[in-house]
């Protein structure tokens, strides 16, 4: 008898071990035109060598807090499950002064640099390409994510009590002047729930217009679709699409929900 999953990484290993090859995250850019499907093994796989990073090229220690500052984008879920997976704290747009570490895109650069841990940038460019130069001061991701081992396994167990994400704005009942961080296990319990509330199941697909900057964003383009064996369109740049064109990128995508 198989252990129910306790944290987002669970959530992912049990998708792996479910249905590898279907898809997991397609990710659309309609400022760019690019688009990018990600299977479940293909987005594990992405998501162990960002662990492994995390782990031995950065020397991250279980509890650790990285400041994530990216937009909802394919490698914002994978910097996510990396962090489940190797016990880091992903605070969603957090103080960069106070963490450990910080994980900017190309607009955050500049408020990147007030962390005085290690720093690694994101070009997010189509096909996750790296910078035509290294930002001074920061690790490419798209460098140095590449030659990292295809399997990870943590140092220190990770389990649904250890803290995993500060969702934007925080969690309830944080102390004051520090935002509290979900567990992992409360945040399965809060995506199993959200996924009950909006009617989602296996086989769901779920085309979500929400930025990643609240829990329902987080949840909506990510982990609510994969807790109940779904998939996600996670849809950047497309307040501009008009009612025919999303419903015609909802019929190509076979999307059985649309969250705005």
């Amino acid at each position: 008898m198989s252990t129910p999953p306790r944290t987002p990484a669970d959530l992912l290993r049990s998708a792996l071990d479910q249905e590898s090859g279907r898809p997991l995250v397609t990710f659309y850019d309609d400022a760019t035109g690019e688009r990018v499907e990600l299977s479940v093994a293909t987005f594990a796989n992405w998501t162990a060598k960002t662990a492994n990073l995390l782990q031995d090229e950065l020397a991250t220690e279980p509890g650790d807090r990285l400041a994530l500052l990216l937009p909802a984008h394919w490698q914002t879920a994978v910097w996510l499950l990396a962090c489940s997976s190797a016990g880091v704290v992903a605070d969603m747009q957090g103080d960069p002064a106070g963490a450990s570490l910080v994980v900017a895109g190309p607009e955050s650069l500049e408020a990147a640099r007030a962390c005085g841990g290690e720093r690694v940038a994101l070009s997010l460019l189509p096909l996750g390409a790296r910078f035509p130069e290294r930002p001074e001061g920061f690790v490419d991701y798209a460098a140095e994510v590449p030659g990292q081992g295809d399997q990870f396994m943590p140092y220190v167990p990770v389990g649904p009590g250890d803290p995993f994400c500060v969702p934007p704005g925080g969690a309830p009942g944080g102390p004051a002047g520090r935002p509290a961080a979900l567990t992992g296990g409360e945040a399965v319990d809060r995506a199993l729930a959200d996924a009950e509330s909006l009617g989602l199941g296996p086989g769901s697909r779920v085309l979500s217009r929400r930025p990643y900057d609240s829990w329902d964003g987080l949840s909506a383009g990510l982990l609510a679709p994969l807790a109940v064996g779904g998939s996600v369109v996670l849809c950047r740049n497309s307040q501009h699409l008009d009612a025919a064109a999303l419903g015609k990128r909802g019929e190509d995508e076979r999307v059985t929900h649309t969250i705005d």
